[in-house]
């Protein structure tokens, strides 16, 4: 069941996820913990938004994009703990993931009609 409030809660965590990545540039101390709140707030939505059907390449994407959310999240774990530039692999294999799988998704929603 999908939530009327997600798109709201996925555009927020995301501006939050850019805002924070961007100021974590000037190692301004609270920009970790921006970047978290926004991680958190995406992930949320790309976890419990989930998929009931039967498709198997679907389920294959959804799981994919539950790992990229993770390692969004741990990215910013890795900003807290670490203080270096490590997160930022995290990061860019996240991106990937994320990216990959918001336009494969809908492609294979549409076929499977």
């Amino acid at each position: 069941m999908k939530n009327k409030y997600y798109p709201i809660i996925s555009t927020v965590g995301a501006l939050l996820l850019l805002a924070g990545a961007v100021i974590q540039i000037t190692h301004t101390i609270w920009a970790p913990y921006i970047y978290l709140v926004g991680a958190i707030l995406f992930a949320y939505v790309q976890v419990t938004s989930g998929y009931d059907g039967e498709n198997i390449v679907i389920k294959r994407l959804r799981r994919q994009q539950m790992l990229g959310a993770a390692l969004l999240v741990l990215a910013g774990v890795m900003m807290l703990i670490w203080h270096r530039n490590e997160w930022v692999l995290c990061l860019t294999i996240a991106a990937v993931l994320e990216l990959y799988t918001e336009f494969r998704i809908p492609q294979e929603m549409k076929n499977e009609e």
